[in-house]
């Protein structure tokens, strides 16, 4: 009786500290899981910041989307192969504004560089901002179409009746030659749409008090 009185002691003694060791485990792999899932919130938040300019370098390395390429000059390359590029104009229906192209297509070596221009009309009663997107199709030649010179983003205001003249300078990279996908293409098209940016600010000279005077200040 006493061996087994003794045994059954020992079981009883060691069943809390079974359990205590199996709670501890448990912690520590909720901790370790917590850990996870938090290391995982924030990378993804990091991803969501990151995601925006992550995303138009990835369009302007590989011209996803029809994204054109920046380029301060030419490469100095001309080959024989011709490509035409044919220019698009569009105005967003709450911008007041005739745009389009000055020359509807241009027909040039890869490699040579190029000049042409839109032109924009403000057709309003008030003087207005617009700023112009862009793309060119078919969009796998985006990665070889690059602009030395270009007014896309940039904010363009304009007077009532006043017009712009907006140059572009561009060029076909040569190496669109050596892709196999881009072999039979023989046209491009370059294509903008102006949007309203913004109301331009009356400068404070031109302001006008109770009495009809302006402000000198």
């Amino acid at each position: 009786m006493t061996r087994e009185s003794d045994s059954t002691s020992r079981d009883h003694d060691a069943q809390p500290a079974a359990d205590a060791g199996s709670d501890t485990r448990l912690q520590r792999s909720n901790r370790r899981v917590a850990i996870a899932v938090f290391g995982g919130v924030v990378a993804m938040t990091g991803m969501a910041y990151a995601a925006v300019p992550l995303y138009e370098l990835f369009c302007q390395v590989t011209g996803y989307g029809g994204t054109t390429q920046r380029a301060e000059a030419s490469f100095g390359e001309v080959i024989d192969r011709k490509i035409t590029v044919r220019f698009d104009g569009n105005v967003n229906a709450a911008l007041p504004w005739k745009f389009g192209p000055e020359v509807r297509s241009v027909t040039l070596k890869m490699g040579e560089t190029t000049q042409m221009a839109y032109s924009a009309t403000n057709q309003g009663a008030a003087a207005t901002v617009g700023t112009s997107t862009f793309n060119v199709t078919p969009f796998e030649a985006g990665a070889y179409f690059n602009k030395i010179d270009c007014f896309c983003f940039t904010e363009q205001p304009l007077a009532s009746g006043e017009s712009v003249e907006m140059p572009v300078v561009f060029f076909v990279d040569p190496d669109m030659d050596k892709d196999p996908k881009l072999k039979h293409i023989k046209e491009i098209t370059l294509s903008y749409t102006f949007f309203p940016a913004k109301q331009p600010e009356t400068p404070v000279a031109a302001r006008s008090d109770a009495t009809g005077t302006r402000d000198n200040l």
